[in-house]
């Protein structure tokens, strides 16, 4: 069994939403197109039936991907949250010693993660290098560009 993967409950909703879309609307359509161009004629030299078959076979892997994410998804209740410490689902403020410039990020599952949003995953060097830190703490970051020293100025839900 696959291991619980942490969400918001806006990021599980998006997720049963995406996948409901798959199901509904994508899936429907590719199978009227695996339709037309079976009704085309010869199978072996038609080249829109090998492409619906492949946008087939991508979708239901997407598909299987997903129910197996919703199977093992768990939602975080962030009321319950310690803001003593960095976890999931928190803000942290931090300030980059590297360039002096401060930041805040969501701390959150690796399906949320969106740089645009300010939302970094766990499992990344920064996300990982801040888990369990508190206020006031500093720690050097490995990062693929080098290293980062970070601060933590402020722990929020």
């Amino acid at each position: 069994m696959s291991a619980i993967q942490y969400f918001t409950k806006e990021g599980l909703e998006a997720l049963k939403s995406e996948l409901h879309e798959l199901k509904s609307v994508e899936r429907p359509r590719i199978i009227q197109a695996i339709a037309e161009a079976r009704d085309k004629g010869d199978l072996s030299e038609n080249a829109e039936y090998d492409a619906a078959k492949e946008a087939q076979g991508h979708l239901e892997d997407r598909i299987a991907q997903m129910e197996s994410l919703l199977a093992t998804a768990r939602v975080i209740d962030a009321s319950q949250l310690d803001t003593s410490k960095v976890s999931i689902l928190c803000k942290v403020k931090v300030k980059n010693h590297n360039v002096g410039k401060e930041d805040e990020y969501r701390i959150v599952s690796e399906t949320e993660a969106n740089l645009k949003e300010k939302k970094i995953s766990i499992k990344s060097a920064i996300g990982a290098g801040l888990l369990g830190k508190k206020v006031g703490d500093v720690v050097d970051i490995q990062v693929p560009a080098g290293v980062v020293k970070l601060e933590v100025l402020g722990i929020s839900i």
